[in-house]
This record gives C-alpha cells, structure tokens and sequence, in this order.
C-alpha cells in the first residue's frame, strides 16, 4: 500500500519513546496493559484539546 503525500504523518509517538519516557518517569518499562492505558490517554490529551494545539501552531506561524 502506498502512501500519498496527503496520508502522510506529520507527528506520532513510538511504543520505544513511550517506553522511554516511562522510565524517566517512572523507572521501569510499561506491560501491555499499561501501554493500552497509555494509548487511550495519549489519544484522548490530543484529541481533546486538539484546537488549542493548533490555534498555538498558527499564532506562531502568524506571528513570524
């Protein structure tokens, strides 16, 4: 499968990265299930607030 230039990513977050920063924070790996618990809030930080994060992006760009 292909990937047009409009299907592309422009941010994502890795199970490696999440897994990082689990152990800064909290000093060891997540299970399986933690990584579900993780997900489920990544998504929902995002998506909830999803206007602020892109009022921020233009104002910056606007601003330039």
């Amino acid at each position: 499968m292909e990937t047009t230039e409009k299907d592309k990513l422009v941010f994502s977050i890795t199970l490696e990265e999440l897994q990082s920063e689990a152990l800064g924070k909290i000093g060891r790996t997540l299970t399986d299930e933690e990584i579900q618990v993780a997900r489920k809030g990544l998504e929902f930080g995002l998506y909830t607030d999803i206007n602020t994060v892109y009022a921020t992006i233009f104002s910056e760009l606007i601003g330039k």
